[in-house]
């Protein structure tokens, strides 16, 4: 199989996910300003949900460009990603719904961890077919390593705190909306 179909594949698969989350936002009771602040949660969760989403269809996509051959287990690992990222509108609009309550924040956050762990092991496997870019590119990768160590604090501290959770979230996307241009960057320098 090519890359352009598994591609297309994730891309129908996470533009489907953001349309259920969209979708998921009610839109207020009443006509005033004051109406909106009852949905502002539902919202955030919406936004930073949003930006999870298209960080990974963002990565995702560099990661199949520096991808050689696509196999079986490629493409199940792809489809255990896709399994995660999928949840992505449950958790959104149940933390959205409940943002002070434990359960909701922490099923976020394992949500998150398992996303990135699948993510993980999608890029084991490319590599493992031979993706000599992705190595390169990768180098010690703290972002990716550090980011599951992040959600797992975040899930802890729900227990305590669901808004330090929330804020710990947050903290890694806004990381990870630092563009990080070495797959690129490599990519770039095999074409001359």
């Amino acid at each position: 199989m090519g890359k352009g179909r598994l591609e297309a594949f994730s891309d129908g698969v996470i533009a489907i996910i953001i349309t259920i989350m969209v979708l998921e936002m009610k839109v207020p009771a009443g006509v005033s300003l004051h109406a909106l602040l009852a949905v502002l949660p539902v919202f955030l969760s919406y936004v930073l949900s949003f930006v999870y989403v298209g960080i990974y269809w963002n990565n995702h996509h560099n990661m199949l460009h520096a991808a050689g051959k696509i196999n079986g287990s490629i493409l199940w690992a792809n489809l255990h990603l896709l399994f995660w990222l999928s949840l992505f509108p449950f958790v959104t609009a149940w933390m959205g719904r409940n943002y002070s309550a434990i359960a909701p924040t922490a099923v976020y956050g394992v949500v998150l961890f398992m996303a990135a762990v699948a993510y993980f092991i999608l890029q084991q496997r490319i590599k493992a077919a031979g993706a000599t870019v992705l190595k390169r590119a990768l180098g010690r990768d703290w972002k990716g390593k550090s980011s599951p160590v992040l959600y797992l604090l975040g899930i802890c501290i729900a227990d305590f705190s669901p808004w330090v959770a929330q804020a710990i979230y947050l903290a890694v996307a806004l990381m990870w909306l630092i563009p990080d241009r070495r797959i690129e960057k490599i990519l770039a320098e095999k074409k001359e």
